[in-house]
């Protein structure tokens, strides 16, 4: 299987995970000129941006470690864009959360990190 092929893998498994916990799965790997979003979901007041991260091993670190400062930025930048295009979900929250995954399980971050396009928390 493929580094694209994995990945699918991994977001279907975290899409799957997400609709058995309650949220709606409204998008997925929605992209812009600004970046990509693996999956956008919905669940209570918030319009949840998720970014999945996969790694087979923890020898490179675990998979939510590589959600850098950049890949935020990028993150939050396309949530905005996507927000201001969607103007029927203006009355939700945005909330940013991680999913990591390995081949045991899937560890979902909700909030992992704040909006961010600037540089500094």
């Amino acid at each position: 299987m493929n580094n694209k092929q994995t990945g699918q893998k991994s977001e279907e498994k975290v899409a799957i995970y997400l609709e058995n916990n309650g949220y709606k799965v409204i998008d997925r790997n929605y992209n812009s000129r600004h970046g990509e979003i693996d999956i956008i979901a919905h669940k209570d007041e918030y319009i949840c941006f998720v970014e999945v991260k996969y790694r087979r091993t923890n020898t490179s670190g675990l998979p939510e470690e590589a959600v850098t400062l950049s890949k935020m930025k990028k993150i939050c930048k396309t949530a905005s864009y996507y927000m201001f295009i969607h103007k029927q979900f203006s009355n939700y929250q945005m909330r940013f959360d991680v999913a990591a995954v390995d081949d045991k399980e899937i560890r979902y971050y909700e909030n992992a990190f704040p909006f961010v396009l600037d540089g500094s928390f």
